[in-house]
């Protein structure tokens, strides 16, 4: 099966702005970590209710009880990040960075928000959104296309 071309829009930002794509690894890389930062954070704050669990099914029944919160957490965290930064900080450790396409800056609130608010959506749906990323050639998840940004090294 061969890939489709990358759009000539893209390929000639790219290009004009001597920038790169962020490769799919380095990418994954920096999710893995923002996921590990932001459950080490739910167990330090949960931590006594955590510590009070006496098996796993009350573990997965705590966790259940702040899914809403820890949606809520994840999508201020990367809105923040994404918005003040250009990315949140396992982007910043990989060292790429979200640039709205139309701007070639940091996204907007409006647009980090939109993007996070995305992202989350696409992993409660089996993460089809970021498997859609790893199948086009402009590497563009659910969440960038919704939000017109790319993800580019720094």
């Amino acid at each position: 099966m061969q890939m489709p071309d990358m759009n000539e829009d893209i390929e000639e930002l790219l290009y004009r702005e001597k920038l790169t794509l962020a490769s799919i690894k380095k990418r994954a890389t920096a999710f893995f970590i923002d996921e590990l930062l932001l459950s080490l954070l739910l167990i330090v704050v949960l931590w006594d209710s955590f510590a009070a669990s006496t098996n796993i099914q009350d573990t997965i029944a705590l966790t259940n009880t702040f899914l809403l919160e820890f949606i809520a957490i994840k999508i201020a965290y990367q809105t923040f990040f994404v918005m003040q930064y250009g990315g949140t900080l396992g982007k910043i450790f990989m060292h790429i960075r979200v640039i709205e396409i139309k701007s070639v800056a940091n996204p907007t609130i409006l647009c980090s928000f939109n993007r996070a608010t995305f992202r989350v959506i696409s992993e409660m749906m089996f993460y089809i959104g970021f498997f859609w990323g790893i199948m086009t050639p402009e590497r563009r998840t659910w969440h960038d296309l919704s939000s017109k940004t790319l993800v580019v090294d720094v």
